[in-house]
């Protein structure tokens, strides 16, 4: 992926601040809209559930999902040429009295001030997605796939 692609996609993540989970629940695929932080090297997404959320369910420890980050909507773009990221992450549930807790806590207060209410709620936990493959669309005919790799690329 050249420089410029990497770059985009980068500005893309950090510019958008809420990502749409597909999640998997009593077999029935299930939608959610979820704030979320970057991870400290770009491969994960941090986001918080409360346990009472539907979607709750199918973020389950090691679970797959699809995730969809993409830039807002105006009048003024054509709707067929919306940049968007689409892909595939595995979740890890993070232990609420650990270290890597305390940081995705921090790294979504700092981006989400209010989130400091939420993340001391009991019903509350915060998972970390891992990013894996999909595909990256900056407009038409201007798609590339993206791995592991990619994410890990765009902190350098």
């Amino acid at each position: 992926m050249d420089a410029a692609t990497l770059v985009a996609l980068r500005k893309l993540i950090d510019t958008e601040r809420v990502l749409t989970a597909a999640v998997l629940v009593d077999k029935e695929l299930v939608a959610a809209l979820l704030p979320y932080a970057v991870g400290p090297d770009y491969t994960s997404l941090i986001v918080q559930v409360s346990g009472l959320a539907r979607h709750a369910k199918g973020l389950q420890h090691g679970v797959s999902i699809g995730l969809l980050v993409h830039q807002a909507a105006t009048p003024d773009l054509d709707a067929m040429q919306v940049p968007r990221l689409s892909v595939q992450a595995v979740v890890n549930v993070l232990e609420r009295d650990s270290q890597a807790f305390d940081e995705a806590a921090a790294r979504l207060v700092s981006r989400f001030p209010a989130a400091s209410t939420t993340t001391a709620l009991g019903d509350f936990r915060i998972c970390e997605l891992t990013l894996g493959r999909g595909r990256y669309v900056q407009g038409f005919a201007r798609a590339v796939n993206v791995t592991a790799e990619t994410f890990r690329a765009l902190a350098r």
